[in-house]
């Protein structure tokens, strides 16, 4: 079983494993090739009266990608015709954009998919992304298994996944099954599959965008609906027993609503930037499905895809479900590295998340709140401490600790209404540079220091409101 890593839809490397004697759990290597290129899975997709959106054939150099994209009509997607994953895929909005951009995702598709062909089309403005799950025996028998939103996306990469997809009306979500199972029997479609679509939101029509010959990794929601283990099928399907698709052998779906998230090694607040190195602590929530590879003292390397888990919840009402997961989110805990963990959290707490409203370019403009300190400077010998300290233990090793001055340390945090218990900084040669990333309320207390926010002298023993992006 391939997972859905590159080899997952890999036409040669099922071949060889069929020529070892290994039974590939998966499609055919002949419907990869139909589908892997998304300029031939177009063709396949017209040619069987799926609705498409305006685009070309594979592009034979820049001069033919400006006629193309005349035709069609700007904004346009460049795409590569391989791969996935959101790479090589660049948005152009008018013809220098086009111009910029030609070259540098024909090298990025080569450089990942060993495959440099590029084609356009049409770019939906207002669109959601809405895939459906198909399931094949191969000899004919696709059936749907519910559709999937995957519109929360950053940079064309899927942030947080749901099904069933809000807003959607029964009319509709019946046209999409119908289309998806009338592709997938074109081919004698074998296996797990997804036919994904764009939707647009001003005329509530959909279009065909690719299809992914492989388990997606946001399968797990659509398992948490339907009761159905989408790799036991693949498993079994793979070992002939074709009766698992047979409407009496499938379980009673269990319905409700299911959201996952995806927890990525990355700093928000950073631009994303990528983060690796030693968890500390890895401490999962209950009540709800995790998937992942980490656990207390794994290291993160800075190679591979930043996925460290997905968190998936399951509830009778999309409401439910959302709560459930952002309970979730409050009590894990993923300490050692920078991770979107409060990200997550503030887009499932958003309006336009919880009213069923994003689009493929909501992330764009979502204006995420960091409530955290940048340390730019960490200075001499200043230390994170809490009172009363680790006390009780022997004065060898790792001594007992705590702050020096407890009486001012107890103070500032009197002055600011926290608890005496409340972490603080306690410096004792030079102190950190300190950027706010949020509103909030400092005090200085105990031993006088020159200290100064934005340049003006700090007063100490008093409580300070210090604004979003001050410096102490």
């Amino acid at each position: 079983h391939p997972g859905y890593g590159f080899l997952s839809e890999n036409a040669a490397f099922a071949e060889r494993c069929a020529e070892a004697g290994i039974v590939f759990i998966g499609p055919s290597p002949q419907q990869m090739r139909d589908f892997g290129l998304k300029h031939t899975a177009r063709t396949l997709a017209e040619a069987n009266g799926v609705p498409m959106l305006p685009g070309s054939g594979l592009l034979n150099d820049i001069a033919h990608a400006r006629n193309e994209a005349q035709r069609i009509g700007y904004p346009v997607m460049l795409k590569s015709t391989a791969g996935g994953g959101g790479i090589g895929m660049q948005l152009c909005w008018k013809p220098e954009d086009l111009e910029e951009s030609f070259a540098s995702v024909e090298r990025l598709a080569k450089n990942n998919f060993s495959q440099g062909g590029l084609f356009l089309e049409k770019y939906v403005e207002q669109a959601r992304h809405i895939e459906v799950q198909i399931f094949g025996d191969g000899q004919g028998t696709v059936v749907a298994l519910g559709e999937r939103d995957c519109s929360v996306q950053r940079r064309n990469q899927k942030v947080i996944e749901e099904t069933p997809a809000p807003g959607i009306t029964a009319v509709t979500r019946a046209a999409l099954y119908d289309a998806a199972v009338r592709l997938g029997r074109a081919v004698g479609y074998q296996s797990a599959g997804t036919v994904e679509f764009v939707f647009d939101v001003q005329t509530q029509a959909f279009y065909f965008l690719e299809v992914n010959t492989r388990l997606q990794v946001e399968h797990g929601v659509t398992e948490q609906v339907t009761g159905i283990d989408l790799v036991e099928w693949m498993i079994r399907v793979a070992a002939g027993e074709l009766a698992v698709l047979a409407p009496e052998n499938r379980p009673e779906p269990v319905l409700g609503h299911s959201v996952q998230v995806r927890l990525y090694a990355e700093d928000p607040g950073k631009q994303f930037q990528p983060a690796s190195g030693l968890l500390t602590q890895v401490k999962w929530p209950d009540g709800i499905r995790i998937d992942t590879w980490i656990e207390t003292g794994a290291e993160v390397p800075s190679h591979y895809d930043p996925m460290l888990a997905k968190l998936i919840s399951h509830g009778p009402t999309r409401s439910e479900a959302i709560d459930r997961l952002a309970r979730a989110l409050a009590a894990l805990r993923v300490d050692g590295i920078e991770t979107n963990q409060a990200y997550l959290a503030q887009v499932l707490g958003d309006a336009v998340f919880r009213e069923g409203r994003q689009t493929t370019r909501y992330l764009g403009r979502f204006a995420y709140r960091p409530l955290t300190v940048e340390v730019l400077q960490a200075g001499t010998h200043t230390t994170i401490q809490d009172y009363p300290g680790r006390v009780g233990y022997w004065d060898i090793g790792v001594p007992p600790s705590g702050p020096m001055d407890s009486l001012s340390f107890r103070l500032a945090n009197r002055l600011l209404d926290n608890p005496e218990t409340a972490a603080g900084l306690e410096i004792t040669v030079t102190g950190p540079s300190l950027r706010f990333n949020m509103d909030t309320w400092i005090a200085l207390a105990g031993a006088p220091m020159k200290a100064e926010l934005d340049g003006q002298a700090v007063p100490f023993h008093r409580a300070l409101g210090v604004k979003a992006g001050s410096v102490l």
